[in-house]
């Protein structure tokens, strides 16, 4: 999740809301991929999710980076929480899940080689503790209570608000990783394109990504329980945002959507003050409840938009939250997938020529499809294995077309990291089609297995 935002005075005026938005827009040229990933860190010899404190726990993992690979450290009552170099951070999840945010970089090429750096340097950390890491869209077998929460003041608040608006906001916190790329647009009208491109195609990532059909110890009858978890957290601030979809869509009408989101909290002097519930439009008239009198500033907005959860969301940028975590190289195609339909014109053009047709209950239909039943999920008249053949192919094209050489120019563009996820729809099979294969084949029910076959 998001570390507090910093900079900017008072908010004097309302358009001063949708302008920081549109202070995103970037000629085509300074265009960059950001990609995230979270993975979850354990003990070797039990397989149980590590703690905060301790010789073999998340903050050992956090000051053996810091020490062995120059990383600075990122502090919150005095407890470190995560970690900043080049660009790029490291940061907790509530339940201690690793994430890396990615600095901006130009190509995927790129992209790669930092997430393989990380994990090299992850690796060394873990293997010297006695921890592993493993990418999976959910703990295959934990309890809420085994797994501990990180110190940091946002996670409390929210933990305990959760319960209050759905049923399944914790296991998200605690249980859940998700790997997503953040891109750039040049202007509103582009942002509106990619974000309805972005929340329509958002299933079919959620299908080819599906890596969590276990919880709690067993098979769940979902492969992304991940993406199902999303559906019952809390309506107020996540889903597929039908509103995107009509005419007069842009930075001012996000704002109000992002305004009728109850506030978590305000962060103010190191600490979060606990808002829970109550309204940014009273915050801006000075009544807010939490800080009677006082008025916002460009932080505390900026604050307030990491706390929608749709399937895309946009700050200064835009977000693919769509896709499960999972193994290395599935990570490298998640940026691929999205950059190819996102990046050239021609193939945006073509994604939306594909779904504009959709109304909004289709969409939903497919994102619940998509959950259930990864690729093999159908909706009316429409296969997602055949959809994912043909948004995959466009994809291919649009990273054709950009044309980014790597490995010194004996590569000649980007279009081999998708590869992991051609294997999908010429196989019908998910990450968590083949998780269910071996647990009902090899591992012979013995989910344990996952930890020695799967980890990084």
């Amino acid at each position: 999740m998001s570390i507090p935002q910093s900079g900017g005075g008072l908010i004097e005026h309302y358009d001063q809301l949708a302008q920081l938005l549109a202070d995103g827009c970037k000629p085509k040229d300074t265009w960059r991929i950001g990609t995230e990933h979270e993975k979850f860190g354990y003990f070797k010899d039990s397989h149980l999710p590590l703690p905060y404190e301790g010789a073999c726990s998340v903050k050992a993992m956090l000051e053996g980076l810091r020490d062995g690979f120059g990383w600075s450290p990122v502090l919150e009552a005095g407890n470190i929480i995560g970690l900043e170099k080049n660009g790029a951070n490291v940061s907790l999840e509530p339940g201690g899940q690793l994430e890396l945010s990615g600095a901006p970089l130009e190509n995927i090429h790129e992209t790669c080689d930092e997430v393989n750096e990380h994990l090299k340097e992850v690796r060394q950390v873990a293997d010297r503790i006695g921890a592993g890491y493993i990418g999976l869209g959910a703990s295959p077998d934990w309890t809420h209570e085994q797994v501990p929460m990180m110190p940091k003041g946002r996670y409390r608040l929210m933990t305990d608000y959760m319960d209050r608006v759905g049923t399944h906001g914790k296991q998200m916190m605690y249980r859940t990783c998700t790997v997503q790329v953040n891109l750039d647009f040049a202007s509103e009208a582009d942002m509106v394109q990619k974000f309805r491109v972005a929340l329509a195609l958002q299933p079919v990532a959620t299908a080819l990504f599906a890596n969590s059909p276990f919880f709690e110890g067993k098979p769940n009858g979902h492969k992304s329980w991940r993406s199902r978890i999303w559906r019952d957290l809390d309506d107020a601030r996540t889903g597929m945002l039908p509103f995107v979809f009509e005419d007069g869509m842009g930075f001012e009408r996000y704002v109000d959507y992002v305004l009728d989101v109850p506030m978590y909290f305000v962060y103010r002097d190191g600490k979060y003050i606990n808002a829970l519930g109550q309204s940014f439009r009273d915050f801006l008239k000075g009544d807010l409840p939490a800080m009677p009198g006082e008025m916002p500033t460009l932080s505390d907005w900026a604050d307030h938009l990491t706390t929608v959860f749709p399937e895309a969301r946009i700050k200064q940028y835009m977000e693919m939250r769509g896709a499960d975590g999972g193994p290395w190289r599935r990570i490298c195609a998640l940026p691929a997938f999205w950059v190819g339909l996102m990046y050239d014109q021609g193939a945006l053009d073509a994604a939306w020529d594909l779904c504009k047709g959709w109304d909004a209950e289709h969409r939903e239909a497919l994102r619940v499809a998509a959950s259930v039943d990864g690729v093999r999920a159908v909706v009316g008249d429409t296969s997602m294995l055949e959809l994912s053949k043909e948004v995959l192919a466009i994809s291919e094209v649009g990273l054709k077309a950009r044309a980014r050489p790597g490995a010194g120019g004996l590569v000649p563009d980007e279009s081999h990291f998708l590869n992991a996820l051609q294997e999908v729809v010429e196989t019908g099979m998910s990450p968590a089609c083949e998780l269910m294969t071996k647990y009902n084949g090899d591992w012979n029910g013995d989910l344990s297995k996952i930890y020695d076959e799967f980890s990084y």
